[in-house]
């Protein structure tokens, strides 16, 4: 089973949308709130960067626009459940 994080705002319109699309298609996810500087500076550890969002998906890390984002979990995700 794959595991999913994203590191999201509470008023960023493309974490917004990356939930909603995550959500429509039933892919669980565990949530971290960049807006707390330890989850801030955990970030900026695991990724290289604070800005969001930031999606990994078993490590693979992909951060950008919520569209691009999608483009590129939908291949890790079918990798993943095919495996």
């Amino acid at each position: 089973m794959y595991k999913i994080e994203i590191y999201t705002t509470p008023t960023c319109p493309d974490c917004i949308f990356l939930k909603g699309w995550l959500n429509a298609m039933a892919l669980r996810y565990v949530e971290h709130d960049l807006t707390q500087p330890a989850i801030a500076e955990e970030a900026k550890k695991r990724t290289g960067m604070r800005i969001a969002p930031i999606t990994l998906v078993d490590g693979n890390v992909i951060w950008g626009p919520a569209a691009e984002q999608i483009r590129q979990i939908k291949p890790l995700i079918g990798q993943i459940k095919a495996a």
